[in-house]
């Protein structure tokens, strides 16, 4: 793999916990067990070196997160119109919070094995390409909850929620220059999520892998 050399811009972190988890019977997937950790621990520990901050994205009582040291941030837009409601939401407090801060990195708060160098091959290649957004994919697939997104975006990505009624992310991105950056999937591919109860029991066979990496 090609070493990264970008210097790394401030960047915020979000954690996007927003989710209903129907698949999962309801509660907050996040706060499942593997390994003997949560997966929002799991998720904190590998984002905190690579960010300037986290902060978590979530709807409803936010005291049930209070374990975990972050601030919480709702959704502004109502209805739970997905994430890019909870993106929006990390845009707006950064730009109140954070001045001095353009970029945002949002991540599932279900994804317990996400890379170690996310931040900065998304923004090598978002650097590379002169794009204005960077998204995650691994194999085939692309994910596009895990990104880049500038701060000075929002006021763009507001109308397109509010106006718009626009909810999918990836015809957002497309309006912009837009970079992907590619994770292998051997041994293990780092965007796994646990959408599942079943994906709770392969995410145990997994964290035995990602320790031994």
């Amino acid at each position: 793999m090609k070493a990264v050399t970008t210097r790394i811009p401030p960047t915020q972190g979000v954690l996007l916990a927003g989710g209903l988890a129907r698949r999962m019977g309801g509660g907050d997937k996040p706060m499942r067990t593997i390994g003997g950790r949560t997966i929002l621990e799991r998720v904190i520990a590998r984002l905190s070196p690579q960010c300037s901050g986290l902060i978590l994205n979530a709807n409803g009582d936010p005291a049930r997160f209070a374990a975990f040291g972050l601030q919480v941030v709702a959704d502004d837009v109502p209805g739970f119109p997905g994430p890019l409601a909870g993106i929006l939401a990390a845009l707006d407090w950064t730009a109140a919070n954070r001045p001095g801060i353009e970029w945002v990195l949002s991540a599932a708060g279900d994804c317990p094995f996400l890379p170690r160098d996310l931040v900065a091959r998304l923004h090598e290649e978002c650097i590379g390409a002169n794009a204005r957004l960077a998204v995650a994919a691994s194999g085939e697939q692309s994910h596009p909850v895990i990104g880049l997104w500038r701060v000075d975006l929002r006021e763009e990505l507001r109308h397109a929620l509010v106006v718009e009624d626009l909810r999918k992310i990836d015809r957002w991105t497309a309006r912009y220059p837009l970079a992907t950056v590619t994770w292998p999937t051997e041994p293990l591919d780092p965007f796994f999520n646990a959408n599942t109860v079943e994906d709770i029991a392969e995410a145990e066979r997994l964290a035995a892998l990602d320790a031994a990496s």
